[in-house]
């Protein structure tokens, strides 16, 4: 309240000296009464300062440090300006914005504002009669006078902003209401179709959910890639088709696709130089169904080479694919000047087909034949038992031929990667002892048995009155172990089931 007071005091000490810079040089003697008609009357004139102008305030001025002098210290010579001060003149005003209000609240709000303002004087003016003397004046310089209309012009200008903000809050709280009410009636009585996708309610908080259409455009979007790209991809041989024409195709199924691949571009060998004609070639053709035949199911490579978009049909190429990892893996070499697939190296090779007696697998971009022999240390009887188109081994490399891109040879085998045990099983049989086992070959009356116990047996004699046969359950007793072939040497005493 004294800061405000006395904020009050320097406001009317200010009136008084620019009233006594208006009046005649000798008019120093005007009593407060006298000096604030004089102003009533005339408010236009501010004591010769209607050609100055003022200097150019900036925002810190207007709203930062006028307004934290006017705060911080009530009882500086500025003093702390009343919210009911006196109007600035209409040249020093700044343009004010168009109000919304209507003209009866424009009329009462002026009003108002006079009357408080007369009343602020009324109650600190003096008593009729009595004079002020020079010393209760305060000396003010033109800075101070500058600073105090600083901070009313600021004062007005958030009041202004303020009221402003007010009245356009409430006309647009309305407006937004009015379209509320207006969009409410319209769905009520017309739906309105959506044309936005609605999102997947899923089971789990913030789950996602790809939809089938949205699946097979991503999938579509990564073959368009690897056409332009040139890049190898990985589908499984789904079929064989014959053409209209009599031509073969090979279908390959990449994520739902499906691929289109010739036979010329599947790269089978079966032949070198001229193509057979005739009887021949028909030999040829049936051997190419054959191997075709046993590579269903199996992973291969191909090269997109030419796509539709409109019917979404792909033409690829697996000879392209395969000649591109020959030259990676096996002509190029790595940052230490070594091929990547030298002898003695393990790699992981893919089974493209299995025989009774043997295995095919690929070797990047090379296809290998892998004997029975050498798949393991104990005896297979036939090689579906344990292994399956699809299938994905780790093979050692014995030799690698390189003559050029198209005439690479690799020889493998899978027995070499894992351990031999077979040497540690003989220690499991005893002599004139009887195992369970069943038959893996049969070759010129010497029968060849894997018993349960993992050791490799063969039989010379059979007590059954029956011939044993391929993959049959016998009974076998051990006359002696040769610990140097590895095998245990016995007589087949009764076929325990025969498989017909």
């Amino acid at each position: 309240m004294a800061g405000r007071k006395k904020g009050m005091e320097d406001t009317i000490a200010t009136e008084e000296r620019i009233g006594t810079e208006m009046q005649e040089p000798d008019g120093g003697g005007m009593d407060l009464n006298e000096l604030l008609e004089s102003m009533d009357q005339e408010p236009e004139e501010t004591g010769g300062q209607e050609n100055e102008e003022l200097p150019e305030l900036s925002e810190e001025d207007m709203f930062g440090k006028a307004t934290a002098e006017t705060e911080d210290d009530g009882t500086g010579d500025t003093g702390a300006v009343p919210e009911t001060a006196l109007e600035i003149p209409a040249e020093y005003r700044q343009p004010e914005k168009p109000k919304r209000t209507s003209r009866r609240k424009e009329a009462d709000g002026q009003t108002t504002e006079e009357q408080t303002a007369e009343d602020n004087m009324d109650e600190d003016a003096p008593i009729e009669g009595e004079s002020l003397t020079d010393g209760d004046l305060l000396e003010e310089t033109p800075g101070d006078i500058q600073e105090m209309e600083i901070c009313i012009v600021a004062q007005d200008f958030q009041e202004r902003q303020t009221e402003d903000g007010a009245v356009w809050d409430s006309q647009t709280e309305t407006v937004r209401g009015s379209a509320r009410q207006a969009g409410a009636a319209a769905d009520h009585h017309t739906p309105r179709a959506r044309k936005t996708e609605v999102s997947v309610l899923t089971l789990e908080s913030r789950g996602e959910v790809e939809t089938e259409s949205a699946r097979e455009d991503t999938i579509w979007h990564e073959i368009h890639n690897a056409y332009r790209t040139r890049k190898i991809l990985t589908g499984q041989l789904g079929g064989i088709e014959q053409t209209d024409s009599g031509k073969t195709i090979v279908i390959v199924d990449y994520k739902g696709f499906r691929i289109v691949i010739p036979l010329k571009e599947m790269m089978i060998n079966l032949v070198q130089g001229r193509s057979p004609s005739g009887k021949e070639y028909t030999e040829l053709m049936l051997r190419q169904n054959k191997i075709l035949g046993n590579m269903l199911g199996a992973e291969i490579d191909f090269i997109v080479k030419g796509i539709d978009s409109k019917t979404r049909s792909v033409v690829a190429s697996r000879r392209e694919a395969m000649l591109k990892k020959r030259q990676i893996f096996y002509l190029d070499t790595d940052a230490a000047g070594m091929y990547r697939v030298y002898e003695g190296r393990i790699v992981q090779a893919r089974v493209i087909a299995v025989a009774e007696k043997v295995i095919r697998v690929e070797i990047f971009g090379v296809e290998c034949s892998i004997m029975a022999r050498d798949l393991s240390w104990d005896w297979i009887g036939d090689a579906h038992e344990r292994f399956s188109v699809g299938d994905q081994v780790l093979v050692r490399v014995l030799s690698v031929r390189r003559e050029n891109l198209e005439n690479l040879g690799v020889k493998a085998d899978v027995k070499s990667v894992t351990q031999d045990t077979h040497h540690e099983n003989l220690k499991k049989c005893r002599v004139q002892s009887k195992y369970a086992g069943k038959v893996t070959d049969v070759h010129k009356g010497v029968v060849y048995i894997r018993l349960s116990n993992g050791v490799n047996a063969v039989a010379h004699a059979c007590y059954d009155y029956r011939t044993p046969g391929k993959k049959d359950d016998v009974s076998f007793a051990v006359t002696k172990i040769d610990e140097e072939r590895g095998v245990a040497v016995g007589i087949i005493t009764r076929i325990i089931r025969q498989n017909l």
